[in-house]
């Protein structure tokens, strides 16, 4: 019997990751975040994907904004991508993405990381 996909944003979500995927393929890894970063934006807007770089969010606590957060990129206002240059990830990365979900009331963040052999990435969802 063939399974049911339900994951949150899926079309939204394979998109962000081709787009990921040939940024990586094409720059591999050994570059800092900010080169990826500029290189996926690049290819978000040659793909006509909505997006925002460098996103200021608002930081609720009990119904009042008490700070905010630069996000990496949105996707329209849907998916926060957090980008990573390092060797792997680890359970800080995803701590953080977390809270930035929580944060901000975004139900899913996808972490990227561009710094390994292969691209890896993570789904967050609040």
């Amino acid at each position: 019997m063939p399974r049911e996909h339900n994951l949150l944003f899926e079309e939204l979500s394979f998109a962000v990751n081709g787009a990921c995927m040939e940024v990586h393929r094409i720059l591999g890894p050994g570059f800092l975040e900010a080169v990826y970063q500029t290189a996926l934006e690049r290819e978000l807007r040659l793909r006509g994907m909505s997006f925002e770089a460098q996103k200021r969010l608002p930081v609720v606590y009990k119904g009042a904004v008490v700070g905010d957060y630069i996000a990496d990129i949105v996707v329209d206002d849907k998916i926060i991508l957090e980008l990573k240059a390092v060797s792997t990830l680890n359970k800080a990365h995803e701590a953080q993405a977390h809270n930035y979900l929580a944060a901000t009331g975004l139900r899913l963040a996808i972490l990227y990381n561009f710094g390994a052999a292969s691209l890896e990435w993570k789904r967050i969802i609040r």
